[in-house]
């Protein structure tokens, strides 16, 4: 490898991932980051400093060496850079792909302060991409039994690195899922051109490799209960990764016209059911030609304002009610909805959807607001302008806004504690329950986070569950953490 030294590799600069031109990828589901090339990942890795304390791991909610699968990249050792991001994540090109590194990993990385940072998660989805393209993977060496078993609830990021861990212990891991296909919010939530659905099959492929087991169309809470798996399907433990699937609507007059959409039904309906095909049988209205208006600030606002724009609308606009700088979507994701001729309204607020007489939508009321004191997030309050309102055309609405966790787990089973905001109230260290041998982590205990928070919740539950099934003992939780 050629002597380059640190100091000149730094001036160079970062090196940015290639993406698709705006225009060609606004038309079509194709990804539009393009991946690195050996070349630039081999340039990237060699502006890693290789800190004798490196803050990139404490950054990382698994605690992926970093530093050590960069050293492995830089000196061409991709099998081996693999190995070590699967000792603890065997989701990579997930991670890769859709986690916030620049407020984690990357956000701490040291040469934030006087440079950019390393491409952390470039780098994570170069390596994963290569191993898979190239049969790199490990074989994987039989596993001695432990004779336990475990049920995992939901199949997300949570519950699939809960199982992974899991399985590496010896545990026989069933993961029950409520839709057909698995993934969770990896399936339904993401759209294609951020997250190929060929990508998660290959990584939850991964886990069944591990002996992992998968149950569709199964709702727990319904179909079986949590008492259930214990008495009747003789689980030894249970976690439950149900996530926070249920949408929060505006409370305003007009919500219930036709074209209004929470963005978790329209972005299920394109992403798992195909709606953007003529044959599927549970479509989203023609967007051709049609303007359509998000509500929302965050990565959940930016998928539904960049699919409409490849299902043909004619017109895209988020409208926020604070300012760009109080948006809590990803740098990465306001800039590509930019360059693809997404418009963004900010200091604005929806007061009323509009109609006509057949109860179709065709506007939105907005009020104008300004920015106060900072509330309980840390962003600036936004405030109504007095008198201040102004109507916007509109054919199709979908609202953005956030979720609340699912509810019908813990409306199902009493044993189950939940919080003032619906969350299942867990002790945070160890992901322990109220009702034994129960055990929750992402979503449905913090309310919607991030697909790495989560998954680092289901290892941190993982380890937890492991020490109960040697031991047996379930201590009364001193202190239950709310969300």
């Amino acid at each position: 490898m050629i002597k380059v030294s640190l100091r000149a590799m730094n001036k160079l600069g970062r090196t940015d991932m290639p993406a698709r031109d705006p225009l060609e990828r606004a038309a079509c589901f194709d990804e539009v980051n393009m991946g690195l090339t050996p070349e630039q990942a081999t340039v990237e890795a060699m502006r890693c400093l290789q800190c004798k304390t490196p803050t990139c791991i404490d950054g990382c909610p698994v605690n992926i060496q970093i530093d050590q699968f960069i050293d492995r990249v830089a000196h061409g050792d991709i099998r081996g850079a693999g190995d070590i991001i699967r000792m603890d994540s065997l989701l990579p090109a997930i991670c890769g792909r859709v986690c916030p590194q620049e407020s984690q990993c990357e956000g701490t990385c040291v040469l934030d302060k006087k440079h950019r940072p390393i491409a952390i998660g470039h780098l994570e989805r170069y390596v994963a991409d290569t191993v898979r393209r190239y049969g790199l993977e490990p074989v994987a060496e039989p596993i001695e039994p432990s004779g336990k078993s475990v049920a995992i609830v939901g199949s997300g990021p949570a519950g699939l690195a809960c199982a992974a861990d899991l399985a590496k212990e010896g545990h026989y891991v069933r993961v029950f899922e409520a839709l057909h296909q698995p993934g969770g919010v990896l399936i339904y939530g993401i759209p294609e051109f951020r997250l190929p659905k060929d990508i998660v099959a290959a990584e939850i492929d991964g886990l069944k490799e591990l002996g992992v087991e998968f149950e569709m169309n199964a709702i727990i809470g319904r179909t079986i209960t949590v008492e259930e798996l214990f008495d009747e399907e003789g689980f030894d433990a249970v976690f439950v990764g149900v996530g926070a699937g249920l949408p929060r609507f505006l409370g305003v007059d007009g919500e219930n016209l036709i074209g209004v959409y929470s963005a978790n039904e329209f972005l299920t309906r394109v992403n798992l059911m195909g709606a953007y095909r003529k044959d599927t049988e549970t479509p989203v209205l023609d967007l051709t030609g049609r303007r359509v208006v998000v509500f929302g600030g965050g990565n959940t606002a930016m998928d539904s304002a960049r699919t409409p724009l490849r299902l043909g609308a004619e017109e895209v606009r988020v409208a926020y009610r604070r300012t760009e700088a109080e948006m809590p979507a990803r740098d990465e994701e306001i800039e590509h909805a930019k360059e693809e001729g997404i418009i963004f309204d900010f200091l604005v607020s929806p007061v009323e959807l509009l109609g006509n007489d057949e109860g179709w939508l065709t506007g939105v009321r907005f009020q104008r607001m300004e920015l106060g004191e900072p509330d309980d997030s840390g962003r600036r309050r936004p405030i109504p302008i007095e008198d201040d309102i102004f109507d916007l055309d509109a054919d199709v609405v979908i609202v953005a806004i956030g979720n609340s966790p699912n509810p019908l787990l813990p409306a199902t089973e009493s044993r189950l504690e939940q919080t003032r905001w619906g969350t299942l109230a867990v002790n945070e260290a160890t992901g322990r329950t109220t009702m034994p041998g129960v055990f929750a982590g992402g979503d449905i205990v913090t309310g919607g986070a991030t697909v790495i928070l989560a998954m680092g919740a289901g290892r941190v539950a993982a380890a937890s569950i492991n020490e109960y099934l040697e031991t047996g003992v379930w201590e009364t939780e001193p202190e239950l953490e709310p969300a």
